[in-house]
């Protein structure tokens, strides 16, 4: 047997040593990877955050509630049946499910139907489920698929969604402001087409002011010929009024004309005059005075 040199032995090993450490840090990138593109949620209702197209995993924690209580609608007393709500809910927290992923789009949603299926698998094989030979452990089966349909749904939210940018207006279509021609648009040849939502131009349309009345030089309509001289103006005393004729007759009788008979209750017209009781109020007074004076007068001397 042909004995190899030392140094080709050392260059061998060495060789097979770095063979082996790239496979290895390929697995290790592999896998890192992997676990970078998957979303874990704690519960399997609310909502999740993750990239485009990366999977969304449950923790089994978040469906044990679930299945412990569609589990106890087939159980009996002492699991007679075999049917053990509380082992199915420990066995189902020990797994994480992977349920779906996140759309291609700003967000989307899993619902409950689609986790059952990982749910049934991951319990397919438990003894808490019952006993095979009585259909117990398929009653058992449709009853936490039920619970998860109902009662599970997760909201799926893209962090890397960008939404598509609208697409510019082409210039070449249409009139632009200082240029000849007209411009076209969806609404049927309105003017508001340089106003489109997204568009770039920051112009304004062109007004149109055709329809509005103008003097024209040279045209123009003495006042004389547009008022007549036998003509009355708006207001005038002299003209007749809505529902007169040309005499400024109303055509009506007194009783419409004259709707009530409210009359003046002022005094007569000698308003100067000190009446009566203003006359007897002064002399009252005038009395009343003199008996104070008197009395104080009297205080005062004695």
């Amino acid at each position: 047997m042909r004995k190899l040199p030392t140094w080709q032995t050392t260059r061998k090993a060495l060789t097979a040593t770095a063979l082996a450490a790239f496979v290895t840090g390929g697995v290790f990138l592999s896998s890192g990877t992997a676990s970078a593109a998957t979303t874990l949620a704690d519960s399997c209702a609310g909502s999740v955050n993750g990239g485009m197209g990366d999977s969304v995993a449950v923790k089994g924690a978040g469906f044990a509630d679930v299945v412990r209580t569609a589990a106890k609608r087939n159980e009996i007393f002492l699991h007679l049946n075999g049917v053990d709500p509380d082992g199915l809910a420990r066995a189902i927290s020990g797994k994480v499910l992977t349920v779906g992923s996140v759309p291609q789009s700003a967000g989307g949603s899993i619902a409950g139907s689609d986790m059952a299926g990982p749910v049934l698998d991951a319990l397919q094989n438990e003894w808490g489920l019952g006993e095979s030979a009585l259909g117990t452990k398929a009653k058992t089966l449709q009853y936490i698929r039920e619970g998860v349909s109902n009662s599970c749904k997760l909201t799926t939210l893209a962090t890397n969604y960008v939404a598509p940018s609208t697409p510019r207006s082409d210039p070449s279509q249409g009139s632009q402001p200082g240029r000849g021609g007209t411009s076209t648009a969806p609404n049927g040849g309105s003017n508001l087409s340089n106003l489109l939502p997204g568009g770039q131009t920051g112009t304004a349309p062109q007004r149109d002011y055709s329809g509005i009345p103008t003097a024209t030089p040279g045209v123009a309509v003495a006042p004389g010929v547009r008022y007549p001289s036998n003509g009355t103006l708006p207001g005038d005393g002299s003209a007749p009024q809505f529902g007169q004729g040309q005499d400024g007759s109303s055509g009506q009788g007194a009783d419409i004309r004259n709707a009530g008979n409210a009359e003046s209750l002022a005094s007569s017209n000698t308003a100067n005059n000190v009446q009566l009781p203003m006359l007897l109020a002064v002399i009252v007074l005038a009395g009343v005075t003199a008996g104070l004076v008197r009395t104080w007068v009297l205080r005062r001397t004695s």
